[in-house]
């Protein structure tokens, strides 16, 4: 019986996220797809056992043949479409999308050319400008052509707040800024995991997107929505954390959830004059609101400065600030207050993420800046940072 043959094709394998993939199976260094002799040889086989079965058997030739012969489009296709090849696609998650948007014939004649461009490795993600019914490696090759890559960049600083991304990123797509603000009032439908919002401290969990929109370069794709924007930021923060090993790694070494490090590196982002200083900035927000300062509050006027955001108030240089706006009874964020403040205060980029999570060993509880480099000196006492102080005046710096 045909069942019982050998005919030279690969079984199904399973490929990356367990979607099924042919030809891959190596076989004396080789890929699995075999030469085209022995391909022609196994079809003339199965022609000649269906032939001897019966005509009535050939309804179901072409289905039989795709496992000898690659489905596949020739030449370089017709007319203009657009495909979009998410964050951390594989080949066969390229080749999936073009599937769906009849760029190519079948994932294997996609997989398969691309298996024998030595190039294809440096395929992007991004949106692409692609023609319909193209040949598998036709569509590698277009690919690979920058001129129809669809460029539409836009760089998020680092510690920005949720309130100024939303205006760089309308500013840029010109979705209207209240959109964006609809779509982050539910920040789990955005994909952060709900264990983000734990504490260990006993202060009451309040849920913001504010922390989790990651500084990076984004492509913007053309018909992106608010909602989508947003969630691919937040992606992007869950894979640069994971990569990290952030969340368990201040649950191990620093004994606070990953929600309080994630306030912690958002207060070093906005307090440290210098990269350099990021994990110190961190090590004294520690300190100071599970330590041993008198208050075991922040005292860091970065925080009333978001606050006067949030309201719609300019923010302001220490001096400028008032007493009653220091310490306003009714600012959440009062830097009074004792403990960790409710949510963080901008978006934090990795080094910040870092220095909250490798934290340096010391009793610092005090800083200032003494340099026009932004470096400052840090102190465990008062009388200590006094003479810092006197150090930065020294240097023009307060």
């Amino acid at each position: 019986m045909i069942d019982d043959l050998d005919l030279g094709f690969d079984e199904p394998e399973r490929g990356e996220k367990g979607r099924h993939r042919r030809g891959f199976r190596k076989r004396n260094g080789k890929s699995g797809g075999g030469g085209r002799g022995k391909t022609f040889l196994a079809l003339l086989m199965a022609l000649v056992l269906l032939g001897g079965i019966g005509g009535g058997a050939f309804y179901g030739f072409d289905r039989i043949q795709n496992y000898f012969v690659t489905p596949d489009y020739d030449g370089a296709g017709s007319g203009e479409i657009t495909v979009e090849i998410k964050n951390g696609a594989l080949i066969a998650d390229m080749a999936d999308a073009l599937v769906a948007a009849d760029v190519v014939k079948s994932q294997k004649a996609f997989i398969e050319a691309a298996e024998a461009n030595s190039r294809s490795k440096n395929i992007q993600p991004g949106t692409y400008k692609l023609r319909k019914q193209m040949s598998g490696e036709s569509a590698v090759t277009a690919m690979l052509d920058l001129k129809n890559k669809i460029v539409n960049g836009l760089t998020i600083p680092e510690g920005r707040t949720a309130k100024n991304i939303y205006k760089l990123l309308s500013d840029k797509t010109k979705i209207p800024v209240k959109e964006f603000e609809a779509a982050a009032k539910d920040p789990e439908a955005l994909g952060v995991p709900d264990w983000w919002f734990t504490r260990e401290d006993g202060k009451k969990v309040v849920k913001s997107v504010e922390g989790f929109l990651y500084p990076d370069t984004y492509e913007i794709p053309p018909k992106a929505t608010a909602e989508s924007i947003l969630k691919l930021m937040v992606d992007n923060f869950l894979t640069v954390t994971q990569e990290m090993k952030f969340a368990d790694r201040v649950q191990k070494e620093r004994k606070v959830s990953p929600y309080e490090a994630l306030i912690v590196a958002s207060l070093a982002q906005a307090e440290a004059g210098n990269k350099d200083d990021l994990g110190k900035v961190a090590r004294v927000a520690y300190n100071r609101a599970y330590g041993e300062f008198p208050c075991n509050c922040l005292e860091m006027d970065v925080t009333v400065n978001y606050y006067l955001e949030s309201i719609g108030k300019p923010t302001k240089s220490s001096k400028q600030m008032t007493a009653a706006e220091l310490d306003d009874p009714r600012n959440p964020y009062n830097r009074k207050l004792p403990g960790m403040i409710p949510t963080p205060i901008n978006n934090p980029g990795k080094q910040a993420l870092e220095g909250a999570m490798a934290t340096p060993t010391g009793k610092w509880l005090y800083f200032v800046a003494i340099d026009k480099e932004g470096h400052s000196e840090f102190a465990e006492t008062y009388e200590q940072h006094q003479r810092n102080e006197a150090k930065a005046r020294e240097a023009g710096i307060i």
